[in-house]
């Protein structure tokens, strides 16, 4: 009996040592070596970004010039004066808008500068004396009286970031304060020509706010300019469909020096572009146009033109090598026996340019060669393409597939062209306050949405890397909200570059697929089989031995009994 006591003992000691040694080792050891990983992120700091709250801050620089004011009155300069006004757009945006204006008399070399004969010398001699800041607004005040301006022009907007405004302002007694403000007026017409109106920033948070506040000429232009990005891929591709008639000659390359490199130059705080062109040959458009009598030609009505593309882009390829968008630009030259080619519009007007545009996508031109060789001419003709006439429309096309709205100028308003640039400094400005305002809610927004992901998804790994880009993200968003509220758009638009390319790289990180963690069934369903024919033993044990250490204590209760 005693051996068998001894040997019952030696169990019982035996199962506990194992239950302890799977409780106190095994069971933190596996559940350590088998816990998913999951770097800190700033969740804090995340929730704040999801309520956006964007400051706007303008430097306006009022220059008096000789002439505007009184003695007296220019004593009293320099003054200066905040204009704030705020927008509550929903209940988790809200938009502010600060202007800060600061008034100054001309210097000599500015009033010498204001001498010049036209307002466009006078534009491009104020430029050489001072450079403005990116995002700054001047304004000349000149004399009623000036020469500088045609009689019916009030203001001149020229291709910096300067314009030059009529005012008679000298009214005898008045003090300097009753002056300026009726001079206010006029100035903030002038600044919200040159920089960005609350519509341009509504439209560039379309993607986040509800689309009946944005007005529709705004939704509209928002909707046909391509999505923010880092970059884009620019292709121009000619398509001669009859090869056998027209041999085409076109100095792609040199166009592209000419007419479009100086405005992606001027573009480059923006983004990065890469330009590049090809021929197809025997590529037809998707629709056979029909011959009207009336003008003796072939014509596309506009119901036509949206199932023209999709034929041709099955020939022009995509470029595998880069997730940047694409922009493509045809110049389609008609065969022999459907030329001459005009496109029509919905009012069955031909269209002076003889082309069209799909938004978010590029742009098709028709090129008419039938009046370059005569009926006895030797096939193939060769045909010079004149490419300015081309550029001319491409680059128009280009300006709208960017962003780049055409502004509408109050009366008495003259707005001075972009010239060989292909964009004025002001409208750089206009297009970077919009680009600024939609990385920023871009980037918020997929943080945001990543934050919820892994945070619904808690087999998800997070690793060191995803971890530093999300940080990454959240410190150039902050920086970027910092830099718009202190008026450094330049700073603003970098920081908010940054915060978008930060985020779709922990957003698209692969290790984020769903697909490669198991749910919890499936962890059950694998870990089951492995630790049930260990556990029942175990716990079979110690019940008996639960059961043995209760069955002692009721003997020794009978026994007192």
């Amino acid at each position: 009996m005693a051996a068998i006591e001894t040997e019952k003992q030696r169990g019982r000691y035996a199962a506990l040592a194992i239950a302890a040694v799977v409780i106190v080792l095994g069971i933190p050891l596996w559940w350590k070596t088998t816990e998913t990983y999951r770097a800190w992120l700033p969740f804090s700091q995340i929730n704040e970004l999801d309520s956006l709250q964007l400051q706007l801050s303008v430097e306006v620089e009022v220059v008096l010039s000789r002439g505007t004011l009184s003695p007296e009155q220019q004593k009293k300069v320099p003054l200066s004066q905040t204009r704030e006004q705020e927008h509550q757009i929903d209940a988790k945006t809200v938009l502010r808008y600060r202007y800060e204006t600061k008034y100054r008399t001309a210097t000599i070399m500015e009033e010498d500068a204001l001498n010049q004969p036209s307002a466009q010398e006078a534009d491009l001699s104020l430029h050489m004396l001072s450079e403005s800041a990116c995002g700054s607004v001047v304004v000349y005040i000149i004399p009623e009286t000036s020469t500088l301006l045609p009689a019916d022009v009030k203001v001149y907007v020229g291709q910096r970031r300067t314009a030059l405004l009529r005012a008679a302002l000298f009214e005898g007694t008045a003090g300097l304060k009753e002056v300026l403000s009726t001079l206010e007026p006029q100035v903030k017409q002038v600044v919200d020509t040159m920089s960005f109106s609350h519509q341009d920033i509504l439209a560039a948070l379309s993607d986040r706010i509800r689309v009946g506040q944005v007005s529709k000429e705004s939704l509209a232009d928002s909707m046909r300019a391509i999505k923010s990005s880092p970059g884009y891929e620019i292709t121009f591709s000619l398509l001669n469909p009859d090869p056998k008639s027209h041999s085409l000659h076109w100095d792609i390359e040199g166009a592209v020096n000419s007419y479009i490199q100086p405005l992606l130059d001027k573009l480059n705080p923006i983004a990065n572009f890469s330009v590049d062109s090809q021929i197809l040959y025997y590529a037809v458009l998707g629709v056979n146009p029909r011959f009207d009598n009336s003008v003796s030609a072939y014509t596309l009505n506009a119901d036509s033109l949206a199932h023209v593309i999709n034929p041709v882009e099955a020939r022009l390829g995509s470029n595998a090598a880069s997730s940047n968008p694409v922009l493509n630009f045809l110049l389609y030259v008609p065969d022999a026996q459907h030329s001459p080619l005009f496109i029509r519009d919905h009012s069955k007007r031909e269209i002076p340019s003889n082309a069209f545009h799909s938004p978010r996508w590029g742009g098709i031109m028709v090129y008419n060669v039938n009046d370059m060789y005569g009926p006895e001419a030797e096939f193939p003709v060769d045909i010079n393409i004149s490419m300015s006439k081309v550029m001319g429309v491409f680059l128009a096309q280009l300006r709208l597939m960017l962003g780049v709205q055409k502004t509408q100028p109050p009366p008495g308003f003259v707005l001075q062209s972009a010239g060989s640039e292909g964009l004025a400094d002001w409208e750089l400005d206009r297009l970077m306050w919009s680009r600024s305002v939609e990385n920023i809610a871009t980037a918020s927004t997929t943080i945001t949405s990543l934050a919820q992901l892994l945070d619904q998804i808690s087999n998800i790994v997070i690793n060191d890397n995803i971890a530093q880009q999300v940080s990454s993200a959240v410190t150039s968003l902050q920086a970027a909200v910092a830099e718009l509220e202190a008026g450094n758009l330049a700073f603003a638009l970098q920081y908010s570059r940054e915060a978008i390319l930060a985020s779709e790289r922990a957003f698209f990180d692969p290790s984020l697929l769903h697909l490669l963690y198991f749910p919890d069934d499936q962890k059950f369903a694998i870990y089951i089989p492995l630790f049930l024919p260990m556990c029942v033993p175990i716990v079979l044990s110690l019940l008996k031995i639960a059961n043995e250490i209760r069955q002692r204590r009721a003997d020794k209760l009978a026994k007192k009994d």
